[in-house]
């Protein structure tokens, strides 16, 4: 077993999660008026639970054994979920312009916790390498 740790797994998660998240959010946001539009969103804490638990469906079977154990990037798309409004439209769209925006805001912040983490984790072993 190496005395040098490089499993960025967690953080890895996150990271991707919460991309994916935003991509989903600009999208509801730019469909705000569109007629019918169901507004869909990643549940961030399900995912990270799912990569804490091993017998959770948020886990993927590796293809190949090149593949690391864990979540890869389209994992998050098992969490995804539509978003019931608090007020839906006559025309079907359930998108809360408010909402998403709070909740496009909320997940800029959890990327860039996430970032600062693993670039905290990275300066460490960097620092270790060197002998610091």
């Amino acid at each position: 077993m190496s005395a040098l740790s490089l499993d960025f797994g967690l953080y890895e998660v996150a990271l991707n999660t919460t991309i994916k998240r935003s991509e989903l959010l600009a999208n509801n946001i730019a469909n705000a008026d569109t007629p019918g539009y169901k507004a869909r969103d990643i549940d961030f804490a399900e995912v990270m639970r799912g990569y804490n638990n091993p017998g959770s469906s948020v886990r993927m079977a590796a293809t190949s054994t090149l593949h690391r154990s864990g979540l890869v990037e389209s994992s998050a798309m098992e969490g995804l979920k539509y978003r019931t409004s608090a007020q839906p439209s006559i025309d079907g769209n359930t998108v809360d312009a408010d909402k998403e925006n709070a909740e496009y805001a909320r997940n800029t912040l959890l990327y860039n916790a996430s970032f600062h983490f693993l670039n905290g984790k990275i300066k460490g072993l960097i620092g270790a390498i060197r002998g610091e």
